[in-house]
């Protein structure tokens, strides 16, 4: 058996004949992990199962997560160095060992590109893609040694652009497209990299939202007001975080997880149908969803 995965628990009536496989359980639960992002949403219940599962558990948010038995350290993804700073302080925590590391992070805005602010769009991509990016530099030098896994959380916004929130749907592309590329390079070390790729999702990021108004839309007013509310129902109908989480929690504790995990059979569905219908047939279908 591999020394990185994950052994099974003993039946309750089961004669342990020597300690060895014991050993091992509690080492593995010995596992570190950070999530940068546990502190709600997906995040949260991703920390929740991957306790339940044995993990050490560590948090980078800017607020604490309230779970029990998480460590929290503090920083913000889009500024200064705090990031690479909290994930050395939550690998030297755990004895400088690191196995998983997961990303959560965040923003969404509903805006056109004629009107989008600069550093609105720029401080998205900080949050969604390059704070993914320094996270990850971060945190390899821990897990090359032993292996280990990393997760980041995308969206199918990433396959289908969600009407004017143009700007997360590419930088949820690029996060998938990032997963490829470090997928290659982190092989030969025994790190595993997966992108897990949500649809609608009912959690508090449909309400943290930034939505430009009116008078910032222009002519574009009412198509924003409607896409907008759109994705806002399909999220708070959608899927539950804690679903997501235990796509994400399977892929950390995965032997071989998948550079692409859809969660849930619509989105797999939905993911082949993108692979063979015509863009042209595939912006329509968006345009519907988003009643535009």
């Amino acid at each position: 058996m591999d020394k990185n995965e994950r052994t099974e628990k003993f039946a309750p009536n089961e004669e342990k004949t020597d300690n060895t496989e014991y050993i091992a359980r509690e080492k593995e639960r010995e596992k570190a992990i950070v999530i940068i992002g546990a502190s709600s949403g997906i995040g949260y219940e991703t920390a929740l199962r991957l306790l339940g599962r044995g993990f050490a558990v560590s948090n980078i948010s800017r607020t604490p997560c309230t779970l029990d038995r998480v460590r929290n350290f503090r920083a913000d993804v889009s500024a200064g160095n705090s990031l690479e700073k909290a994930i050395g302080e939550a690998a030297a925590a755990t004895g400088n060992e690191l196995y998983a590391l997961v990303y959560c992070a965040g923003f969404s805005m509903a805006a056109p590109i004629e009107y989008a602010d600069e550093k609105d769009y720029r401080y998205l991509f900080d949050v969604n893609y390059f704070g993914a990016v320094r996270a990850i530099q971060a945190a390899v030098p821990f897990m090359k040694e032993r292996g280990g896994r990393i997760v980041l959380v995308s969206s199918m916004g990433g396959l289908f652009p969600v009407a004017f929130d143009s700007f997360y749907s590419a930088s949820k592309a690029a996060i998938d497209m990032l997963v490829k590329g470090a997928a290659l390079e982190l092989e030969p070390y025994g790190i595993r990299v997966c992108s897990v790729q949500p649809g609608g999702t009912s959690t508090a990021f449909t309400f943290k939202r930034k939505v430009y108004g009116d008078a910032e839309n222009g002519e574009y007013a009412e198509k924003v007001k409607l896409a907008a509310s759109a994705l806002a129902e399909m999220e708070q109908g959608g899927m539950s975080a804690g679903e997501v989480a235990r796509s994400v929690a399977d892929a950390v504790c995965g032997k071989n997880p998948p550079l692409l995990l859809q969660c849930g059979g619509w989105n797999k569905f939905y993911a082949m149908a993108k692979r063979v219908l015509p863009d042209k047939t595939t912006q329509y279908i968006n345009k519907k969803m988003y009643k535009q």
